[in-house]
């Protein structure tokens, strides 16, 4: 019969102890490790978690820019604010009740032509019910260029006068915005409120139609 190295008392001092291998003893005596994930190490599974819990970063091409206000100054709206579009009319044409059908004439002249002109003819534009003053004067205002249908009857009709000094308050150093057309007149009879303005005479084929046309287009042109 063997013996234990140690003899019996050392069997009973240790007990169980001398049947479980010294190796394993040694295992369940270590403390875990406890492995510190540092943020450069740390697993791919963590990172995309935060990244769905925290919204992203932006980057140059996700910045957000300030909010620009809307802008109304394009080629479109530019002209239209200003030049020939800046006003309901291009020409309106002045004349005595009794030279209505010599300023129809002319209306229709003007507007037929290629250019379209827009005209103001008070008998046929003037609003029904409107006041006689607020209406010329409003389309005195509204029209680029007036036309002075100077004839024995606008001499002698008040309202026609007021027109014609009306245009001259209103843009006395305008060239070429108030043309005067004098028909059944001669040189002295000319208004002296005029006297610094060249006047288109009517006694041509035409009437001096052509004439009216073509200085109310070369002042349109000037506003563009």
């Amino acid at each position: 019969m063997h013996s234990w190295p140690g003899g019996a008392e050392n069997r009973h001092s240790t007990g169980h102890a001398e049947l479980v291998p010294y190796w394993f003893r040694q295992a369940l005596s270590k403390k875990p490790t406890t492995t510190h994930v540092s943020p450069e190490n740390r697993p791919s599974d963590i990172s995309q978690s935060s990244s769905q819990d925290s919204p992203p970063p932006l980057g140059p091409s996700s910045e957000v820019s300030p909010t620009l206000p809307p802008t109304h100054m394009g080629a479109d709206s530019s002209s239209s604010s200003s030049g020939r579009w800046s006003k309901d009319y291009d020409v309106c044409v002045c004349h005595s009740e009794e030279d209505l059908a010599v300023a129809q004439e002319l209306v229709s002249y003007l507007e037929g032509s290629t250019s379209s002109l827009r005209c103001f003819l008070q008998l046929r534009d003037a609003t029904p019910g409107g006041a006689i003053v607020s209406e010329l004067c409003q389309a005195l205002s509204n029209s680029h260029c007036r036309v002075l249908l100077i004839t024995p009857g606008f001499l002698q009709d008040p309202w026609c006068r007021y027109q014609m000094l009306q245009a001259l308050s209103e843009a006395p150093g305008a060239e070429g915005r108030t043309i005067p057309l004098m028909s059944g007149l001669s040189r002295a009879a000319y208004p002296a409120e005029l006297r610094f303005m060249y006047f288109v005479d009517g006694r041509g084929p035409d009437g001096g139609f052509h004439q009216v046309k073509e200085a109310v287009l070369r002042y349109l042109r000037a506003l563009s």
